[in-house]
């Protein structure tokens, strides 16, 4: 049961990310202006789209992914951090603890691996064969 259940968490974690990083081409510049408006360098757009829907499609395939989900994990800290740290707003609240419980998943990731059904472990076995 590990094996599908593992699948499930990281289609789970990926989806939202891999939507985010579509969304983010979609609408690029209103999210260059909302990142400039926080105070983070617009510039850093194309390098949040890659994380965000390559890492997710790494996460979805189980490529790379203790190396992906630590930075993935890192990455939910700090968005937490610079665009929900406002507690007091209920609705940023929600969205705070919920970058805190992706990056736990994540963290969980990396800690026990893709599981069986993921390229990860196709590549480990081809390398012992």
């Amino acid at each position: 049961m590990n094996a599908p259940l593992t699948l499930a968490g990281r289609v789970g974690l990926s989806l939202i990310f891999i939507i985010s990083g579509w969304g983010k081409i979609a609408a690029y510049a209103g999210t260059q202006q909302y990142m400039e408006s926080a105070g983070l360098p617009g510039g850093l757009l194309p390098l949040v789209i890659a994380l965000e829907l390559g890492g997710g499609l790494a996460i979805l395939s189980g490529a790379f992914t203790r190396w992906v989900a630590l930075a993935l994990a890192a990455f939910s800290l700090a968005s937490a951090a610079v665009f929900h740290a406002n507690l007091a707003d209920a609705a940023q609240a929600i969205n705070f603890w919920k970058n805190v419980a992706m990056a736990g998943g994540f963290l969980m990731l990396a800690a026990h691996g893709a599981g069986a059904l993921s390229l990860d472990h196709l590549w480990d076995k081809r390398r012992s064969a």
